[in-house]
């Protein structure tokens, strides 16, 4: 076989395992945040913090603000962060924690795998370590064929959570290069069985219950957002007991419940009516 029949072979056979594996997964793909499908666990794929060019990296942004939504809008009740952690200065996991700390995800909602070097072994490690059965994935629509394929063969039920990121420079790379990765999957589940680099001892998640919020804090977050609406500036939270305040809360729970923040950074009215309404107080408020 000459060399360039052998190049065309190679085309040929790339070509049709991208097309098999986005087609085997379309149909589980949804690219509306507000329509994703609820699951027990969101998986959230690492990616670098900073972009080559030296700014925030549009994909890391646009993962973790998908997952704080999907949290708030509690369509998944629990996220897996997995990342790699090759070095003390580069740490995947740990970059999105803190990011999704700063969304009021409480830490008692969040698992870090440090092992997730790469798509294979994120996926394998949360079925043989974390004990997953069906979850939700969050990342960018051209990489989530290929981690739900893999997903597929590992006994995972899967569907996909297509996050927005804004164009960002040398994004043909990035395709062309998981043009590629999907033609390098096939060669790892189906010719030289490839296992994940790392498994260690089984860690199964643990699904903590949901902040629980009163009828009271719906009244307080729907008149404040009323009164916003209309142009009345910051109205202060109006009062809801026969004492004249919100209801107290527990303050034996340290955890708390994801809230908004204004664009600015700084807690919104609304958001501070609808928190102290909560059972638990916030830690996380920093």
């Amino acid at each position: 076989m000459t060399l360039g029949a052998l190049v065309v072979c190679l085309v040929v056979l790339g070509v049709a395992a991208n097309l098999w594996m986005v087609e085997r997964t379309r149909g589980r793909i949804e690219h509306q945040l507000a329509q994703c499908v609820q699951a027990p666990v969101g998986i959230v794929f690492g990616t670098s913090l900073w972009s080559r060019q030296g700014g925030r990296n549009p994909y890391f942004a646009a993962r973790i603000d998908a997952a704080a939504y999907l949290m708030r809008e509690r369509r998944v009740s629990h996220l897996l962060l997995s990342g790699d952690n090759r070095t003390r200065y580069y740490n995947e996991p740990v970059s999105m924690w803190r990011e999704l700390r700063n969304r009021r995800v409480r830490d008692v909602d969040m698992t870090l795998d440090y092992a997730g070097f790469s798509t294979f072994d994120t996926l394998v490690r949360a079925q043989a370590v974390f004990d997953v059965e069906r979850a939700l994935l969050i990342s960018q629509a051209w990489h989530l064929p290929r981690a739900m394929f893999i997903a597929d063969a590992s006994g995972l039920q899967v569907e996909g959570c297509a996050v927005q990121a804004e164009s960002a420079d040398g994004i043909w790379r990035l395709r062309a290069r998981e043009w590629l990765a999907r033609l390098a999957t096939l060669g790892d589940l189906y010719l030289w069985g490839r296992e994940a680099y790392f498994l260690g001892p089984k860690e199964p998640l643990v699904i903590a219950k949901p902040p629980r919020i009163s009828p009271v804090a719906v009244a307080v977050s729907l008149r404040l957002q009323g009164a916003l609406h209309e142009g009345k500036g910051s109205p202060q939270a109006p009062t809801m007991d026969g004492e004249g305040s919100l209801p107290a809360a527990n303050s034996g729970d340290s955890a708390a419940p994801p809230v908004r923040k204004e664009a600015s950074g700084s807690v919104s009215e609304v958001d501070k009516a609808l928190e102290s309404a909560y059972d638990s107080p916030s830690s996380n408020a920093q």
